[in-house]
Formats: structure tokens, C-alpha cells, sequence
């Protein structure tokens, strides 16, 4: 108990070691007038461009495909949408580490890439196993499908393999055209803000095409095509990529050590630490080079009586500093599951919807369900350069910020028009449950309810506009408030928001599905679409947003950003 009670002395030379670390990391890029800026950013972007084509080319109409030729219930089918999105966000901390640690970004995205592209082959390739294989369809209650049980687990493996894939890619090349610009030259550093706009202008071009092309062929012509041409995109992304590397700016490998290792060695060495008795001469001159956030953190800077100088287990006020960087980005973090969970509903309960009503365009021309999607991706389209171009320099005239807003005023603001989202699609749902009993369709799921296929509109265009401000918002604001070397991992974290919300929204869905079907009840998620409640489950996510929101807030007011080019 004694040992406990005496002042541990710190090590002297945490302080060269934390500037030496400073200094190394800083040194992201090689600068020269030759490489980087907007011109090597337009390849990245077209890279966006391809990989968002084939991912949503799989994830828009994915619900349709395991609810139709695969044979899965409605709720079965929307909790595994869910669930294989939120693994491939969830993957893209995996790559995200490697790519920091050891590969660097630019073969993480190569390697990643290759194996993105061998999925998506697979995945075409297994829609086509029915008719190869003779599989007669089998009706299994009031589902059938026309998959082997073979067949089935070789689709799942090619989906998961897709995911595995844009795993490595998306934090990556995300990550890679922003190191194209230098955050500490005032010049570059407004375009990398401005990037951020026109990298998700880009992404959202990509969705935006393949919601018009894929969705349609998958639905009229023949799903091995739809899942065919995403393949054949992201070849054509592969070779833009391959055109650019000549331009490229290329970021320093860090020291092969795992950045949540690093991170995790400074919690484990403040926990040893906790029953140290520091008075303020205790850190010394060491006070003025550590913060005062999250001050039981700098107890990992005390030596133990061991001499760990030796087996090289010591946290320097640099890996401090970094650990509390990262923990401060939590609160936000959790603060945009629900805005998450929101979203996952739009290429799950959104399409399903979408299928009920009409949609013909003209006769013998209907519009695929999923291709309503299209719309939140044309106006986010629309305004990004409207934001851009005229948002940002009348909000800086106003505000003095370069872009107009903080990156948190701009999350919350997003966060609040996906609540809203949320409230005008429960009235709209509500319509739609009383115009399918006002035509006595409650007990007809596959009749075509009399009601225009735009009333969905307003809810897709204000998940758009919410895109605007909070995916963008949370882009920008994780690449830049992590220290230099966990760029990749940064905007891993931003993703991840979306893996967990996935997840949850899965769970959501289960948990309500169990508590509210059963013993002869109709669930909220019946497979008889005409008879469901999801008017209530979309109250309930207005209710959370609206919830989340004043968290948010209240953190965002506290929170301290970190100066760019620091760390």
C-alpha cells in the first residue's frame, strides 16, 4: 500500500520523444507543385464515383432480391439488408487499420479494390446458379424460393466478400483524396473543405445512376445483368485509379503498430496508474504540453517503479494527447446512431413501401421501387454546389468560418431534417394504410393500392437534404479532428456510425417484430404490407431523433475543436 502512496516520477524524456513523434507525423505528404490538388482529387473522385455505383448497384434493391427469388419474409429480409450493411461499415475500421499500420492507403486500395471486383463477379455469377443448376422452385409456407440451400450459402459468401471488399476501399480512397491537399496552406486548405462537398457530389452521382440503371434492369431484365454491370463499373474505377498515380500525394506509413493498440496501451497504462498520488509538480513542465481534458489519462505518463524504459511499453504526451483526441469524438459519435437508423430504412421499409403503390409512368412502363432512391441521391446532386457555392460565402460573410458553419452546427442541422423526414413519413404512411381499407385491400398484399407512387417523395427528398448537412458535416469533421497518421481510421469511425446503425436498426426491427407478432396478432412489419404499422415504427424513430438531437447539442457546446495541422 505504500507504493501506492508515494509520487511516481515521470520519465524525462517523454518530452523530446512526444515532439520527435509531433514532428514525424506531421510529415503526412510529400509536397510538391507536381502532385496533389484538385487535379489528383478528380481521379479519387471518380473512384467514388464507380464504388458507390457498385455498392448500391447490390445494397438499393437488395431487399427485393432476398424477398423475391431467395424467398426470405419481409422481416427477415430487411434484418439481413441491415445487418450485411452494418458489417461492411463496420469492416471499414479493419481497413482502415491495416492501411494506417502497415499497407499505407494507396495499396490498401488496390488490394481492396481487386477483391471488391472478385465479389461482385461471384455475386453475378450466383444469380445465375438457378438456371445452370436446374433448382426447381420450392414453396416453403407462403414464400418460395428457387435457391439450393448450396446455392444460397455460396450467395451470402459472394456478399459478404463485396463487403469485405469496399471495407478496405471506402475509408481509404475517402481518406487519400483529402491528403491531396495540405491542411497547414490556407489556400489548400479551404479546397480540402470544398472537397469534401464535391467528394460526396460525386458519390452521390454514382448512387444516383446505378438507383436508374441497375434497379431497372435488375427488375425487367434479369438479375445476373444487375449485379453484373456494378462489377463491370468498378473495373473501369480500378483503371481511373491506376491513371492517377503518377499525381498522386502519398502519405508516410506510421510505425506498424496498430493504431488502437497505441491508443489501448495509454487506457491500460492510466488504469495501472490510477492509485498514484500526483501532486502539480508531479508532471512538471510536462502540464504545459498536455491538456486539460480528460486529465485522468495523463497518469499513463507516469513511470511504474519497473523500468518499462527497457521492454518499450512507456506513453509519451503524444500518444496521450492522441488517446484523448480520439475519446473526445465519442460523444458525437454516439450521438448520430439514430440519424443512422434512419437512413437504414430507406433501402429496407422505404422500397417496400414504394412496391404497394403505383407506379406506372406510362403504359407498360412502371418504376422500379427502388429507383426512388434515385431521388435523395439528385438532390443532394442539386444542392451540394448550391452549398458550396453560395450557402458557404453568404454564411462567412455572417460568421468569419471559412466554411460558412462548423462542421457540428452542420451535423445538427442534418440531424433535425431527418427527424422531420421521419414525421412526414408517418403521415404518408398513414394515407397509404387508409386509401388500401377505404378500397377493401387490407386482405389483397399483392393488389396495387390506387395511390400515386410521388407521395413518397417529400420523405426521400428530406432525407437528401439532411445528407447534405450531416454526412458531409461528419466527413469533414472526423478527418480533421484526428491526429494526422489515423486519417484513415477517422473517417473508419465516421462510417462505423452507420455499421452500428445498422445493427441496431436490425435489432429494432426483431425486437419489435417480437413483442408485437405472435399468437395470431399482426406485427408491425407483417409481410402483408397493407396491414403493418410502420406509421408507429416511424413515429418512434422521429421520437429518437428528436431525442438524439438534444444530446447532441448539448455536447456540441462543449466540445473543443482541434486547429488543423496540429498533432
Amino acid at each position: 500500500m505504500a507504493a501506492n502512496t508515494q509520487n511516481t516520477p515521470l520519465l524525462d524524456h517523454d518530452i523530446e520523444v512526444a515532439f520527435s513523434e509531433s514532428k514525424a507525423s506531421s510529415l503526412t505528404s510529400i509536397r510538391s507543385s507536381t502532385t496533389g490538388g484538385w487535379r489528383s482529387a478528380s481521379f479519387i473522385i471518380g473512384v467514388g464515383f464507380a464504388e458507390r455505383f457498385a455498392f448500391y448497384g447490390v445494397s438499393s434493391n437488395l431487399i427485393t432480391f432476398l424477398s423475391g427469388p431467395l424467398g426470405e419474409s419481409t422481416a427477415t429480409a430487411a434484418v439481413h439488408v441491415n445487418t450485411w450493411s452494418g458489417t461492411a461499415a463496420l469492416l471499414r475500421m479493419v481497413g482502415a487499420i491495416v492501411a494506417d499500420s502497415y499497407l499505407g492507403r494507396y495499396r490498401t486500395i488496390l488490394f481492396s479494390t481487386m477483391l471488391y471486383i472478385l465479389g461482385l463477379g461471384l455475386l453475378a455469377f450466383s444469380a445465375r446458379l438457378p438456371s445452370l443448376s436446374g433448382f426447381a422452385c420450392e414453396k416453403t409456407s407462403e414464400f418460395t424460393s428457387c435457391y439450393s440451400q448450396l446455392e444460397v450459402i455460396f450467395f451470402y459468401f459472394s456478399l459478404y466478400l463485396v463487403a469485405l471488399g469496399q471495407g478496405g476501399n471506402k475509408p481509404c480512397i475517402q481518406a487519400f483524396g483529402a491528403d491531396q491537399f495540405n491542411g497547414q496552406d490556407p489556400v489548400e486548405s479551404k479546397a480540402k473543405s470544398s472537397f469534401f462537398n464535391w467528394w460526396y457530389f460525386g458519390i452521390c452521382s454514382g448512387s444516383l445512376c446505378t438507383r436508374l440503371i441497375s434497379s431497372y434492369v435488375q427488375d425487367n431484365f434479369s438479375w445476373v445483368l444487375g449485379f453484373g454491370l456494378p462489377c463491370i463499373v468498378m473495373i473501369l474505377g480500378l483503371f481511373v485509379f491506376f491513371s492517377g498515380t503518377r499525381t498522386y500525394r502519398y502519405s508516410i506509413i506510421g510505425n506498424g503498430q496498430s493504431p488502437f493498440r497505441r491508443i489501448g496501451k495509454v487506457f491500460v497504462a492510466a488504469f495501472k496508474n490510477w492509485r498514484a498520488n500526483t501532486t502539480s509538480d508531479t508532471f512538471g513542465n510536462m502540464h504545459h504540453q498536455s491538456s486539460e481534458q480528460f486529465k485522468f489519462l495523463n497518469k499513463a505518463l507516469l513511470a511504474p517503479d519497473s523500468n518499462l524504459k527497457e521492454d518499450r511499453k512507456q506513453c509519451t504526451v503524444f500518444e496521450v494527447e492522441e488517446a484523448k483526441v480520439v475519446l473526445s469524438l465519442f460523444p458525437i459519435w454516439s450521438t448520430c446512431l439514430v440519424f443512422a437508423i434512419v437512413l437504414a430504412q430507406m433501402p429496407t421499409f422505404f422500397t417496400k413501401q414504394g412496391g404497394t403503390l403505383d407506379r406506372t409512368i406510362r403504359a407498360g412502363l412502371d418504376i422500379p421501387a427502388a429507383s426512388l432512391q434515385s431521388f435523395t441521391s439528385l438532390i443532394i446532386i442539386c444542392l451540394i454546389p448550391l452549398y458550396d457555392r453560395i450557402f458557404v460565402p453568404i454564411a462567412s460573410a455572417f460568421t468569419g468560418k471559412p466554411s460558412g458553419i462548423t462542421t457540428l452546427q452542420r451535423i445538427g442541422t442534418g440531424i433535425f431534417l431527418s427527424a422531420v423526414s421521419m414525421i412526414v413519413a408517418a403521415f404518408i404512411e398513414t394515407k397509404r394504410l387508409e386509401i388500401a381499407e377505404e378500397f377493401s385491400l387490407l386482405d389483397m398484399p399483392h393488389a396495387t393500392i390506387p395511390m400515386s407512387v410521388w407521395w413518397l417523395i417529400p420523405q426521400y427528398l428530406l432525407i437528401g437534404v439532411s445528407d447534405v448537412f450531416t454526412m458531409v458535416g461528419l466527413q469533414e469533421f472526423f478527418y480533421d479532428q484526428v491526429p494526422n497518421e489515423l486519417r484513415s481510421v477517422g473517417v473508419a469511425l465516421y462510417l462505423s456510425i452507420f455499421g452500428v446503425g445498422d445493427f441496431l436498426s436490425s435489432f429494432l426491427i426483431s425486437a419489435i417484430e417480437e413483442a408485437t407478432g405472435g399468437e395470431g396478432r399482426v406485427s408491425w412489419f407483417s409481410n402483408n404490407l397493407n396491414r403493418v404499422h410502420l406509421n408507429y415504427f416511424y413515429w418512434l424513430l422521429a421520437g429518437l431523433s428528436i431525442a438524439e438531437l438534444g444530446v447532441f447539442t448539448y455536447f456540441a457546446k462543449s466540445y473543443r475543436y482541434r486547429s488543423r495541422g496540429t498533432m
